[in-house]
C-alpha cells in the first residue's frame, strides 16, 4: 500500500488523525517517540533552514531533500508536507508534487495566497483570483498518483471563505483547510459547507484559532489537525532558558538525571531508533 493510501485511510478512521509540525531530523526524532503522523511545517522549516519568517522564502529542493530525509528515517510515519503555493508557478508545483511522492510523502497542502505571501495566522494575507487557484490545484491533482492532496484557503473575507470552501470541497482534492479559523461557529460553519469532505484544522500556539482539544475537534467533524510549531517553541523556549542558566552558572553545565535527563546518552539512544526502524520496517510501507 502506498503512503498515501495509508494516510487517506487514517484520515477515514473515526475521530481526528494529529500531526505533528516537525522542522528538523532532531524534532522529528522527538515526535516519532510519540505520534505517528508528521506535518511538515513551512513555518518551521523557514526558520530552522533559513533563519528567516514564513513569507516566502523556502526553496522546493531545500523541501524536497528534508522530506528525502525524514522518510529515509521514519519509513513508518505519515508525512504531510506544506508546499505553500507550490512554488508560485504551477509547473513547479506540479514537478514538486511528483518528486514529493516519489520519495515517499504521504500528502501535501497547497494554498491559494499570492506573493508576497504570509504564514497563514498573520495578518496582510492576500488570495488568488479563485479560478487561477483551481487551475493550478487541477494541474496538481492531475499529477499525483496516490498522494493526499489538501486544498487550503486563506481567504479572511467571511463571504470568500465560505465560497472558496464550498468550491474547495467540489474538486477531487481529499480534504479541506481554511487556514486561520477564528471561531468555534466558524469551524461549525465551514463544515457545512464543504459535505463529506474531510476537513482539516491548523492549530499554532498564539495564532487567530481557538485552542481545541482533540475530541472537541472529533465532536465538530474535523479530520484532521495540523500542530504546526510544538516543537519549535518548546525548543525556543528551552534553549534560551538553558543558555540563561548556563550564564548564571558561570558555564558549568548542570548535573544530568541519569534515569530522565537529557545528555550524551540519551540522545544518542534516540538517533540509534531512527537506524533500527528503516532496517526493521517491512517492505508494505515501502511505497
Amino acid at each position: 500500500m502506498t503512503y498515501g493510501n495509508k494516510l487517506r485511510e487514517r484520515i477515514a478512521d473515526p475521530g481526528t488523525t494529529p500531526l505533528i509540525g516537525v522542522y528538523d531530523m532532531y524534532s522529528a526524532s522527538i515526535a516519532a517517540e510519540h505520534y505517528d503522523g508528521m506535518f511538515v511545517s513551512g513555518f518551521g522549516f523557514a526558520a530552522s533552514h533559513y533563519g528567516l519568517p514564513d513569507i516566502g522564502f523556502i526553496a522546493w529542493p531545500d523541501m524536497v531533500a528534508f522530506v528525502q530525509r525524514l522518510r529515509g528515517a521514519f519509513p513508518r510515519q505519515h508525512l504531510l508536507v506544506d508546499i505553500d503555493d507550490g512554488y508560485v508557478d504551477p509547473e513547479v508545483a506540479c514537478h514538486v508534487v511528483e518528486g514529493l511522492e516519489r520519495i515517499g510523502a504521504s500528502g501535501v497542502i497547497l494554498e491559494d495566497q499570492k506573493r508576497p505571501r504570509r504564514c497563514g495566522h498573520a495578518d496582510g494575507k492576500q488570495v488568488l483570483p479563485l479560478d487561477e487557484y483551481l487551475a493550478k490545484l487541477e494541474m496538481v491533482l492531475a499529477a499525483r498518483r496516490d498522494l493526499v492532496v489538501v486544498a487550503r484557503t486563506d481567504a479572511t473575507d467571511e463571504h470568500d471563505i465560505l465560497r472558496r470552501a464550498r468550491m474547495l470541497a467540489a474538486t477531487d482534492a481529499d480534504v479541506v483547510l481554511v487556514d486561520g479559523v477564528r471561531t468555534v461557529e466558524w469551524i461549525r460553519r465551514i463544515r457545512d459547507v464543504v459535505g463529506d469532505k474531510p476537513l482539516l484544522f491548523n492549530q499554532i500556539a498564539g495564532g487567530k484559532s481557538p485552542r481545541l482539544s482533540l475530541s472537541e475537534l472529533s465532536d465538530l467533524g474535523v479530520n484532521v489537525a495540523i500542530y504546526s510549531t510544538p516543537c519549535l517553541f518548546a525548543a525556543h523556549a528551552a534553549m534560551d532558558s538553558a543558555l540563561v542558566d548556563l550564564k548564571r552558572a558561570d558555564g558549568r553545565l548542570p548535573e544530568v538525571d541519569a534515569a530522565s535527563g537529557v545528555g550524551v546518552r540519551a540522545s544518542t539512544e534516540l538517533l540509534e531508533r531512527n537506524i533500527a526502524r528503516l532496517r526493521t520496517a517491512p517492505e508494505s510501507v515501502i511505497a
